[in-house]
């Protein structure tokens, strides 16, 4: 099939790779023009594991390629997925759908010229629900054969590629059996492996993409509300969050605690959702979202805050090294990150603050010129008075502690994350403190 990919960011940038590698022919388009370029090169703007590859080969295949042109794209295919941003409104935990509505205002008038009947127009953003219809009308006025439908993304940074190409399942929200017929056409590989395809209306395919986050964002938050109250009895979150998990209805996934969740999408989601059911009158029914919101931004403040008891009461005069800017492992995303809102907090609080990352350090430095980075973990870490942990890379699991206590002012470290093997660290000579665990050392 023919289809083109409008917004070329984490989602469409994955999405139209993803759809090349199983043989469509794809045209993405994206209004950033270097963006354009490095794509074209088969060069992803952005880290994701297996992406790069599947990118230059389909490009040199020939199976994908890409423009700035929606006059291009409409002449292309006569289905259009639309992966643009729906970031957080200023001023307000409402959802921004301005991207949104330029792309399809945008692909609209070349619709009715491009010689194709019936197009899709497909939905992959998160929105609000009650998009689709919105903009189905909106689409009528001026292309009164296209349909819109809602395909929501359930892609995890780090791990989008595995997730597109062997997803757990395929929501469509279609108006139509015939919109239902092409996206079962087009989503016919994964689905001949055994993946689920899900049918159902726009409004609840909308929905399902911000109760899954929602969610899971609880499940977090609820874990690490926990893990304050160990923090306070002496008991300990990781045997509480194991027993926890070992009952089937409610499953050890994101009973995880430690820094709390960041990035691009459960923060603004969950706000977007709570602002969107204020908008409908049923703000009462997601009132715990602000709770969760604010349990996981707390945790960032009880970082800061057990730091700076460990440096002596004070950040002034002290060394700080911070392992990881990244939000999460195996990405150089940096919006929104825990581990980046603790090092410039602790900044601003009078302490020298190095980082360091596999991945992120560009990112993270465009974004906060204050701080300074280092390449390598030692020279980060090189007579830190305290040393934190705040982004899970399995490289900082495997360090050798016995070594990072010879470049270190003070052997002190707090597991913001709490992965790392505390006999290990308090064998080699460490003081390891980690959020509703036992003291150790």
């Amino acid at each position: 099939m023919r289809l083109t990919v409008i917004g070329t960011g984490y989602v469409g940038a994955v999405h139209a790779a993803c759809m090349a590698d199983i043989g469509h022919d794809v045209l993405g388009v994206d209004i950033d023009t270097d963006r354009i370029t490095a794509l074209a090169a088969g060069r992803p703007p952005f880290f994701e594991p297996g992406l790069s590859g599947m990118l230059k080969a389909a490009v040199d295949a020939g199976r994908l390629r890409f423009t700035t042109s929606l006059a291009e794209a409409a002449r292309f295919a006569d289905t259009h997925f639309v992966c643009v941003g729906t970031p957080q409104r200023p001023g307000s935990g409402a959802a921004d759908l301005s991207h949104v509505e330029a792309a399809v205002d945008g692909l609209a008038p070349h619709l009715p010229r491009s010689g194709y009947e019936r197009v899709l127009v497909v939905g992959k953003s998160t929105v609000p629900v009650g998009t689709a219809s919105r903009l189905s009308a909106r689409l009528r006025t001026t292309a009164p054969d296209a349909e819109v439908a809602w395909n929501p993304e359930f892609l995890r940074e780090g791990c989008a590629v595995r997730d597109t190409l062997s997803p757990e399942r395929i929501v469509v929200g279609a108006g139509s059996a015939r919109a239902e017929a092409r996206m079962r056409e087009l989503y016919a590989p994964l689905l001949a492996t055994g993946t689920r395809f899900i049918a159902t209306d726009p409004a609840t395919a909308e929905l399902v993409k911000v109760a899954s986050n929602s969610f899971l964002a609880t499940k977090i938050s609820f874990v690490n509300a926990m893990a304050e109250i160990c923090d306070v009895t002496g008991a300990d979150v990781l045997a509480l969050a194991e027993a926890m998990g070992a009952d089937s209805r409610i499953g050890p996934r994101f009973l995880s605690p430690g820094l709390g969740f960041g990035g691009s999408c459960l923060p603004k989601d969950i706000r977007a959702f709570a602002a969107r059911a204020e908008e409908l009158g049923q703000g009462e029914s997601v009132a715990f979202l602000r709770q969760v919101d604010e349990i996981n931004t707390r945790q960032r403040t009880r970082t800061v805050d057990l730091a700076r008891q460990l440096a002596g009461g004070s950040f002034a005069e002290r060394s700080v090294a911070v392992l990881g800017a990244a939000f999460k492992p195996c990405s150089d995303d940096v919006r929104d990150s825990p581990a980046l809102a603790v090092a410039d907090t602790i900044r601003r609080q009078g302490a020298q603050v190095r980082v360091h990352d596999p991945e992120a350090v560009d990112n993270a430095r465009a974004a906060f010129p204050a701080l300074q980075f280092a390449l390598e973990v030692s020279k980060a870490c090189e007579h830190a008075d305290v040393v934190l942990h705040l982004t899970e890379w399995p490289q900082y699991r495997d360090l050798d502690p016995a070594a990072l206590a010879t470049v270190v002012r003070s052997p002190t470290i707090v597991d913001a994350r709490n992965t790392l093997d505390p006999v290990a660290w308090r064998s080699a000579g460490w003081t390891l403190r980690a959020p509703g665990r036992p003291r150790l050392g």
